[in-house]
C-alpha cells in the first residue's frame, strides 16, 4: 500500500501561525490585542521626553547659579531643593497667586464651557437666518491676534477704573471662539436630531432641550473643553501682567515673573518658582485625567 504526498503549490500562502489565528479571532470579536516590545520601547521613550522639562525643573532648582553655569550641567537633584521651593513661595506670594489665578481660571472655564455649549448647539442643530455666515465669523476671529485688541481693551480697562483687579482678566475671557467650534463640531455628530425632535414633541421648550438633552450628550467634549480652557487661563501671561502688578492681585504667571530678579538672575529660584506654578495643573489633571479620557472614548463611541 503506498501513499501519496501532496505539495502545496509554491504560490500558496503560507499558513497563518497558531498566535497569529488567535490575534485575528480577538481582533474580529472586539478582544483586547497585547503591544510588542516595540510599542513599548516607542511608548517608554515618548514617556521619558515628556517628564524630562519637568524633571530638569527640578533638578535646576536644586542647585545653585555656579553649578547650573558649568559643563556638563547638572543630571541629578542637589540638596537644596525644598529650601528653594520655600524661599520661591515665599518671595513670590504664591499662596495669594494660587488663590487669584484658580479663581480667574475657574470662572473662566466654567463660563467658556457654559457659553460655548449653547452657542455650538444653536449652529448646529438649530435653523435660523445666517447661521453659516455668523459662523464664519465665528471662526474668522480665531484667525486675528489676541495682540491686536490689547491696546482698545487697556483702554476700556482704564476708563471703568478696573486696573489691578480679578474681573480685568475674567471679563475678557468669558467667550472663546475656538470654544464655539470645538462644541459645534462634536455635536454635530453626538447628537441625533431624533432625540431632539422627540423632546419637541413630549413638549420641552428649548431651554429644556438644553438642560436635559444637549448637556447631558455634550458631557465629554464640556469636559475636555473645560480642561483645555482652565490649562490656558492658568498659563496666561502678557494680558494679567499688563493689568495687574505684583504687589496687588497677581495671578501666577504675574507673580513668578518678578522672581529671583538681581543683577544676575536666581535660576535656580525661578525654576523652583516655575515647578510649583506647574504642580497645580498636574494635580487637577492626576485627579480628573481618567474621567476626561473616559469621556473622548464614550464621546467617540457615540459618534
Amino acid at each position: 500500500m503506498t501513499t501519496t504526498m501532496t505539495k502545496p503549490p509554491a504560490d500558496a500562502a503560507p499558513e497563518p501561525s497558531r498566535r497569529g489565528r488567535r490575534r485575528s479571532k480577538a481582533a474580529r470579536a472586539g478582544g483586547t490585542l497585547h503591544a510588542g516590545p516595540i510599542a513599548y520601547i516607542i511608548l517608554a521613550l515618548f514617556t521619558i521626553g515628556s517628564l524630562f522639562p519637568l524633571v530638569w525643573s527640578a533638578i535646576a532648582a536644586s542647585r545653585d547659579n555656579q553649578r547650573l553655569a558649568q559643563t556638563p550641567p547638572p543630571f541629578w537633584f542637589g540638596g537644596n531643593l525644598f529650601d528653594k521651593l520655600e524661599i520661591a513661595w515665599k518671595d513670590a506670594n504664591l499662596g495669594e497667586a494660587f488663590l487669584n489665578t484658580t479663581i480667574v481660571a475657574g470662572i473662566s472655564s466654567l463660563t467658556i464651557v457654559f457659553l460655548s455649549t449653547i452657542a455650538g448647539f444653536a449652529f448646529a442643530k438649530l435653523r435660523f437666518r445666517g447661521r453659516n455666515a455668523l459662523m464664519l465669523i465665528v471662526i474668522g476671529t480665531m484667525m486675528v491676534p489676541p495682540q491686536l485688541s490689547i491696546i482698545p481693551l487697556y483702554q476700556l480697562v482704564a476708563k471703568l477704573d478696573w486696573s489691578d483687579q480679578l474681573q480685568a482678566v475674567i471679563l475678557p475671557s468669558l467667550v472663546n471662539a475656538f470654544g464655539v467650534f470645538f462644541m459645534r463640531q462634536y455635536l454635530l455628530q453626538a447628537l441625533p436630531d431624533e432625540v431632539i425632535e422627540a423632546a419637541r414633541v413630549d413638549g420641552a421648550s428649548s431651554w429644556r432641550v438644553v438642560w436635559h438633552v444637549v448637556f447631558p450628550a455634550a458631557r465629554p467634549a464640556m469636559a475636555v473643553l473645560g480642561m483645555l480652557m482652565f490649562v490656558q487661563s492658568w498659563n496666561d501671561f502678557l494680558w494679567p501682567f499688563l493689568v495687574l502688578t505684583q504687589n496687588g492681585s497677581p495671578t501666577v504667571q504675574v507673580a513668578l515673573a518678578g522672581l529671583g530678579r538681581g543683577y544676575t538672575p536666581d535660576q535656580s529660584l525661578i525654576m523652583a518658582g516655575a515647578l510649583l506654578g506647574t504642580l497645580p495643573l498636574l494635580l487637577v489633571f492626576a485627579i480628573f485625567g481618567k474621567q476626561i479620557v473616559g469621556g473622548i472614548m464614550q464621546g467617540a463611541v457615540k459618534g
